[in-house]
């Protein structure tokens, strides 16, 4: 990559002990995290894993060294809408500090994340990746930077939307553009689709789109556009004429530049100043007869860009998983190195107890993001049963692994104390990009209500999630009985609640409560499941002692006035937060009465 910064300039604290605050610098996220090779192993072709470990190593050096220190500064220097350029020709045109470019070529360029799903041979893999192994590079990336994961994530959405539903001659002028991993040929995407009048409620969208020859002309304005200056964007409108609601909503494709590279007839009204996410732009748009082509359907437009919005929301989930793993890693450094009325953090009991609230919930959404990517894997090979409980597991991640990272990226911050509050480390940019993860692709009322009214309700997926999680637990037969038929009854009780709280609308306000059981249950399930796999291959099974915690401290009424058992406690946080394996004859020791 260019190196345009000053190595110099690059802060090397790295975890020395001694200092005021040491920070991450220098950690190679990779290697600092045992969870994710684990993970990979057990969902991927051995081959496949053997192939992207060094790759996983370069990319996690670089997350924590110099693409972070590039997301710093893209977050300082946001991007600059410029109206004129600089021969006085109204040609709008976007200026990126430079580290923003380094980073889009590390993403782009180097790495390929945009098209791992969808173009043979990146990184020297004669195939395409399948999901899982892309949101590995997904999941390491965005420890550094959050912003840019938009563009990345909505590129590989217009690619597959092109790819799925759009003519052969749009496929030949554009598809390629949208998966080269050449900088000088790139195209990046952008989605188009929130308005004023909407938000949400896409059947109120009042864009129109008027048929002239073989392309049509848009005209309105589009309210939230990430990726503002994008070559190629997807984006809805109403052909003229249509009915009302998502039924009379198209898809269209709108390019940037024209086949005679001049600008299309849409303007950058102005960037957003955002809490979060500030590297990356974002705009209101305004459509003054925009050249664009309608893609599929013209009767299905929204179902088809429903299919991109499931793959964001899973993205997103990743994305919001990799915050609350490096606030993680930011917690540990603090409390591993900084010693307060002569101790380490680390052995003090409410900073032991601090550090296991935000171990639980980072490692939760870490097993529900691999869960939710394999699902998706076996959907597009084909698998209906997949298919159905990716229909329930996409929105159920996105809800509650969005809202777990707020929680998690804040008290990361006031393990750093103070300073954490301030923008020259990480944790500040870290909080404020996680509170778009619950907004983007869906609020949280948004989609706990697609998880129960229209996944359980409509759709019946409740039933292959449980039929997912029975059969994992069928599989753990290293994983002690009475805790497998534990989990057992928690599945049929979560998956009940669901139905009854999508069987009545009054019961509509219960939505989340039950979306959130939903979670907790089958991401304590995934953590017996994957312990049992872990133990077998290397005899670690301290993933099973997450299960237990989630079972107590999520799915347990607790007793306000109860002393916990301290002894199992800083048993359990002895083994999590150290590095020392164990098995499953230790762990199920630990887990409570037979």
């Amino acid at each position: 990559m260019h190196q345009y910064l000053r190595r110099d300039d690059v802060m090397t604290g790295g975890s020395r002990p001694g200092l005021l605050a040491p920070d991450t610098t220098g950690l190679n996220f990779y290697r600092a995290d045992p969870s994710l090779p684990d993970l990979l192993r057990i969902h991927l072709p051995d081959a496949l894993f053997r192939h992207l470990q060094p790759h996983l190593h370069r990319l996690g050096e670089l997350a924590g060294g110099y693409l972070d220190e590039c997301a710093r500064l893209a977050d300082r220097h946001p991007p600059v809408l410029h109206q004129r350029d600089r021969f006085g020709r109204d040609v709008q045109w976007l200026e990126y500090h430079p580290a923003y470019r380094e980073l889009e070529r590390a993403a782009f360029g180097e790495f390929g994340i945009h098209a791992m799903s969808l173009r043979k041979g990146i990184l020297g893999w004669p195939d395409k990746y399948p999901v899982v192994a892309k949101h590995a590079f997904t999941f390491l990336f965005n420890q550094a930077e959050f912003g840019l994961g938009c563009p990345i994530n909505v590129t590989d959405g217009c690619a597959k939307l092109l790819a799925s539903f759009g003519s052969q001659a749009l496929k030949d002028k554009y598809l390629g553009g949208l998966t080269q991993t050449d900088m000088a040929k790139l195209t990046q995407g952008g989605q188009f689709m929130t308005e004023k009048e909407g938000g949400s409620d896409v059947g109120t969208l009042t864009t129109v789109a008027v048929l002239e020859g073989d392309h049509w002309r848009l005209h309105g304005e589009k309210w939230f556009c990430s990726n503002a200056d994008a070559k190629v964007v997807m984006l809805l409108a109403r052909p003229q004429g249509a009915e009302a609601g998502t039924r009379g909503v198209g898809l269209f494709l709108m390019p940037r530049f024209l086949d005679d590279g001049s600008q299309n007839h849409y303007r950058i009204v102005r960037l957003k100043d955002k809490l979060g996410t500030r590297s990356m732009a974002s705009g209101e748009i305004k459509l003054e007869g925009a050249i664009a082509y309608a893609v599929g359907r013209l009767d299905r437009g929204f179902v088809q860009m429903a299919e991109m919005v499931n793959s964001s929301r899973l993205s997103n989930g990743v994305k919001s998983t990799a915050l609350m793993r490096r606030a993680y890693h930011d917690a540990m450094t603090v409390a591993t190195n900084r010693v307060v009325f002569g101790s380490r953090i680390v052995d003090l009991p409410l900073g032991r107890r601090q550090l296991m609230k935000i171990m639980l919930a980072t490692e939760q959404a870490l097993s529900m993001s691999f869960l939710t990517a394999d699902a998706l894997d076996r959907a597009e090979a084909g698998s209906q049963d997949a298919a159905a409980l990716l229909r329930i597991l996409t929105p159920t991640l996105k809800f509650r692994a969005t809202r777990d990272a707020r929680k998690v990226c804040g008290d990361a911050l006031e393990m750093r104390g103070g300073i954490g509050y301030v923008e020259e480390f990480a944790t500040a940019r870290l909080l404020r990009d996680a509170h778009l993860g619950s907004i983007w692709e869906g609020t949280g009322n948004i989609v706990a209500l697609d998880a129960l009214k229209r996944a359980v309700g409509r759709h019946g997926a409740e039933a292959a999630l449980a039929a997912d999680l029975h059969a994992r637990l069928d599989e753990s037969g290293r994983v002690p009985t009475a805790w497998r038929d534990q989990l057992r009854g928690l599945v049929d009780r979560a998956i009940g609640f669901a139905r009854t709280v999508a069987a009545d609308p009054n019961n509509e306000a219960e939505a989340r409560r039950a979306t959130s059981l939903l979670y907790h249950v089958a991401s304590a399930v995934s953590l017996a499941w994957e312990a049992g796999r872990i133990d077998e291959m290397r005899g670690d099974a301290r993933r099973l002692l997450l299960s237990k915690l989630v079972v107590e401290h999520r799915l347990t009424p607790a007793d306000p006035f109860r002393l916990e058992d301290r002894k199992t406690d800083d048993a359990i946080a002895t083994l999590l937060l150290g590095d020392r394996v164990a098995g499953m004859a230790e762990v199920g020791e630990l887990l409570g009465p037979k």
